[in-house]
C-alpha cells in the first residue's frame, strides 16, 4: 500500500484528507514530526485560512526547512489549496509574506471584477471545470493524466497562484472569464487549488494518480 504523510502544522482539513487518500488505498500518517515526514516516499502539505498564518505556523515548527528537505531528496509532494500557495515565493494577502519559494511565483487575490467588467463574487466558491492552460495538448504523464479537460472539481479560495513559468501551470479554470491557476507542478511538486479529498469521483482519481507517482 502507498505510504503517505500528511503535514500537521495547525490548519488543514487533516480527516477529509486523510479519509480521501484511505479510501483510495494509501497507508496514511498524519503527523508534526520531522522524520517520519522525511522518510515517507509521498507528502501532502494541506492548509486553510490565511497565507501569512500557515507560513507563521510552519516556521514555528521549523516544518518549512522540511518542506524543503522533502523536494530536494526527490519525494513526491502534494500541496492542497493554502498548501498549495505556500509553495510560491511569496503572497500579497494582507501583507507582503514570504513563502516557502519552491515553484517560483506570487499569491495574488482573484479579481473581484469579471473580464467583461462585472463584480463577481469572492471568495470563488463551488464547482469549476478543469481547462487545458496555453501550449499544453494533453495531461499525459501529469497528475490530471486520468481526467479530462471539462470536468469540474470543488474550490474555495479568495487568493490564487501564479507562477513565474506558464510551464509550472499544468490546469485553469475560468471565473468571470479569468484564467486561475487550479493545477501547479514542476519535477516531484505538485499543488491544487481545489480541494480533490472533496471533490467526489473526479477528485479521488488525481489521489490515485498521485499514490501512483
Amino acid at each position: 500500500m502507498p505510504e503517505v504523510a500528511v503535514i500537521d502544522y495547525g490548519l488543514g482539513n487533516l480527516l477529509s484528507v486523510r479519509r480521501g487518500l484511505e479510501h483510495c488505498g494509501a497507508t496514511v500518517t498524519v503527523t508534526s514530526d520531522p522524520d517520519t515526514i522525511l522518510s515517507a516516499p509521498r507528502v501532502v502539505l494541506p492548509g486553510v485560512g490565511a497565507f501569512a498564518h500557515g507560513m507563521a505556523e510552519l516556521r514555528s515548527q521549523g516544518l518549512d526547512i522540511i518542506v524543503r528537505k522533502v523536494v530536494a531528496q526527490g519525494s513526491i509532494l502534494l500541496g492542497i489549496c493554502l498548501g498549495m500557495q505556500m509553495l510560491l515565493d511569496r503572497s500579497v494577502e494582507f501583507s507582503n509574506t514570504e513563502g516557502l519559494g519552491i515553484i517560483p511565483g506570487s499569491v495574488v487575490p482573484v479579481p473581484s471584477t469579471t473580464t467583461n467588467g462585472f463584480s463577481q463574487k469572492i471568495p470563488h466558491i463551488g464547482w469549476n471545470n478543469l481547462v487545458l492552460p496555453p501550449g499544453f495538448e494533453n495531461w499525459e504523464e501529469t497528475l490530471l493524466q486520468d481526467v479530462k479537460p471539462g470536468e469540474a472539481l470543488y474550490f474555495v479560495h479568495s487568493f490564487m497562484a501564479v507562477p513565474k513559468n506558464p510551464k509550472h501551470c499544468i490546469a485553469n479554470c475560468l471565473y468571470g472569464g479569468v484564467s486561475v491557476p487550479a493545477i501547479i507542478g514542476r519535477n516531484n511538486i505538485y499543488g491544487c487549488q481545489f480541494h480533490p479529498e472533496k471533490s467526489g469521483v473526479v477528485g479521488l482519481k488525481i489521489l490515485r494518480r498521485f499514490l501512483s507517482l
